[in-house]
């Protein structure tokens, strides 16, 4: 098994030697924020609004714009960060458009203060149901959190308001949650939930070679099923189940700064799993704002290459035509910042277009049944065939 590794261990060598490097020009607000310093900062937008009524002047609230490329920039070591002088959105509360998103802000700030004043906790989801009239959906409440999180430079979890996870994880990891919990994650058959306070998760043992990150949860319960972590003890794998939630990118990102071992992505050979494997490596426009605590730039591409279906002769009628809207999905991909410091990922960007056909991770059964955990995965550790 040492020799299985022999290449994992010469890449974790090459990161550890780089890590020094990593984020030193970068400046964030990702640090934990004492509950005092976050009741201040509420205090004195509310303040702000108290002044303007008494000049009897209508309130206003200044948002980061967060839905933009043109206000953020691009750093090798991190990956999408905010821009220090980004456009901003104005919520007024004297604009019939406005004024319910104005008042929705109010309440969300007023329900924040009470959860840090008291230093309690409440998910994204309790939250809404505490009013869910007045919210209408919960994707209104979320993208209010976010914007509050952005406006007040504080991450999320000093807001003291936590986001159900949907990832899941497995492999030879066991840590404490944040009420004294132990978890085991090393059932080779059954799942752990990727915990909703990842910063709150201590004492994190393992002795895991690697971390693989599946694309998708299908994916991920076929290496559970043909006892992958066993296979290839010592491992850790984990999902977020298609676009990844911030928990689940949060759980990648503690896992590489306490182990500092290789992570791999695992994807489908399509525009989608590309588009995914970028935001776990270089984040998204929404929450560039975050990108430092949320990003894992050292991520390598493991699979599915385009350039694995023609070398393995995959079946044709395993492959899927690119539709219209592949193609120019892909396009624009390649016209992101972080893709011109990818070289060998534009080159297989480039088969796919070329070739103008995609691949499911599950095509490598058409090869035969158990190839993707048996034989391709393996291979590609033994060989170092990641990029």
């Amino acid at each position: 098994m040492t020799e299985q590794f022999c290449e994992v261990g010469k890449l974790r060598a090459e990161l550890l030697q780089n890590l020094g490097a990593v984020g030193e020009t970068v400046t964030s607000y990702t640090e934990d924020i004492a509950r005092l310093d976050v009741l201040t900062l509420i205090e004195k937008v509310m303040q702000k609004i108290i002044h303007s009524l008494a000049k009897k002047e209508a309130p206003v609230l200044e948002l980061n714009t967060r839905s933009s490329w043109s206000n953020t920039r691009f750093d090798k070591s991190v990956g999408l960060l905010m821009s220090s002088d980004t456009t901003v959105t104005t919520i007024r509360s004297d604009c019939p458009s406005s004024v319910h998103k104005f008042a929705l802000f109010l309440k969300v700030l007023e329900m924040i203060y009470k959860l840090v004043q008291t230093d309690s906790y409440a998910t994204k989801r309790d939250m809404y149901y505490n009013d869910p009239q007045l919210f209408v959906t919960q994707r209104n409440l979320d993208l209010i959190v976010d914007d509050i999180s952005c406006m007040l430079r504080v991450p999320r979890r000093s807001l003291h308001v936590l986001a159900t996870s949907k990832g899941f994880i497995s492999g030879d990891l066991c840590y404490l949650e944040a009420d004294g919990t132990r978890v085991e994650c090393s059932s080779s058959s059954t799942t752990v939930p990727v915990s909703s306070n990842v910063s709150g998760i201590t004492n994190i043992v393992s002795s895991a070679k690697f971390v693989l990150v599946v694309e998708k949860d299908a994916t991920f319960q076929r290496l559970l099923d043909d006892e992958f972590c066993t296979r290839l003890h010592p491992c850790i794998i984990i999902t977020g189940k298609g676009v990844p939630d911030v928990n689940s990118r949060l759980m990648v990102r503690k896992l590489w700064e306490t182990l500092h071992i290789p992570v791999f992505a695992l994807v489908d050979a399509d525009p989608h799993g590309i588009e995914i494997m970028c935001i776990y490596k270089y984040g998204s426009v929404s929450m560039a704002f975050e990108a430092p605590s949320l990003t894992i730039p050292c991520i390598l591409w493991m699979g599915l290459l385009p350039s694995d279906i023609e070398r393995l002769e995959v079946p044709q009628d395993a492959l899927i035509p690119l539709t219209k809207n592949d193609e120019s999905k892909l396009i624009g991909l390649r016209k992101r910042p972080y893709i011109s410091c990818q070289p060998t990922w534009e080159r297989e960007m480039d088969i796919m277009l070329k070739c103008k056909q995609k691949a499911e991770i599950q095509c490598l059964a058409s090869i035969a049944p158990h190839f993707l955990t048996r034989v391709y995965l393996p291979n590609k550790l033994h060989y170092g065939g990641w990029i």
